[in-house]
């Protein structure tokens, strides 16, 4: 859910040597972002990354994006988020990653790590406490997550970032409204139980999804939903993302 904030962020990084995208049936979607931006970017299989090392004395970013799916099942993301942190620290000088609480499933990954001599560190808020999720995160952390969504007056709103909007309908389903994603009916009875009257959508002004204004569109039209505009505020990406470069450097 953060590829366009990832991609933004390397985007406006004058410092970066070299991107390497670690090549899965995820990593199309960021790789075709960069490429779009004019960053020049490497595809390597996990195997070839670990089995060759990265270049000295220059800014290496290796990119993994891990399956929407793992978030329909907690110990799933959790399983699968650990185990790919424990291939890439040995060949990392610093593992940050671009999730939230999740569930709590990650709040102590990075003390599970901190006997490596590679940091392992989790998007957090500028008071250092762990950002809730990917909403949370491009609204500016959990106070103006909390004003948002008092602002909505107790009516149930449905948050639609240019991620989400793009991925909706799987998106649905691993969040358990329905169990096909075309089976809209099923998804409107629920948020109509639910009592979802609103799609709130986060415009981030990061363009890399050309057709963001429609799916919400198509996403309220289909829902019966009215559409409220929610600023963005990535400061607190920004800020996670400068601090962390910080430490290693």
């Amino acid at each position: 859910m953060f590829e366009n904030e990832i991609a933004y962020l390397i985007e406006e990084d004058n410092s970066v040597d070299n991107v390497i995208i670690v090549e899965n049936d995820e990593s199309y979607g960021i790789r075709d972002k960069l490429n779009k931006a004019g960053v020049d970017v490497e595809t390597k299989t996990m195997v070839n990354l670990l089995n060759n090392p990265l270049p000295d004395n220059q800014f290496n970013i290796v990119i993994q994006i891990l399956e929407f799916a793992l978030h329909a099942i907690p110990k799933n993301l959790k399983d699968e988020v650990y185990t790919n942190t424990k291939r890439l620290t040995p060949i990392s000088d610093g593992i940050l990653l671009f999730y939230g609480l999740c569930g709590n499933v990650l709040s102590d990954i990075e003390q599970d790590f901190a006997d490596h001599p590679c940091p392992v560190g989790i998007l957090r808020e500028n008071n250092g406490e762990t950002i809730d999720d990917c909403i949370g995160a491009v609204l500016g952390g959990r106070q103006k997550y909390l004003d948002t969504l008092k602002s909505f007056k107790g009516e149930g709103t449905f948050f639609l970032t240019p991620m989400w909007a793009a991925n909706w309908r799987d998106m649905l389903v691993s969040s358990g409204f329905s169990k096909d994603k075309n089976d809209i009916e099923t998804s409107r009875y629920v948020f109509n139980e639910i009592g979802y009257k609103h799609v709130a959508k986060v415009d981030t002004g990061i363009n890399y999804e050309e057709d963001f204004h429609q799916k919400v569109d198509e996403f309220a039209d289909l829902f019966d939903f009215d559409i409220l505009h929610v600023p963005a505020n990535l400061n607190t990406l920004k800020q996670c993302y400068s601090n962390f470069k910080k430490e290693l450097y």
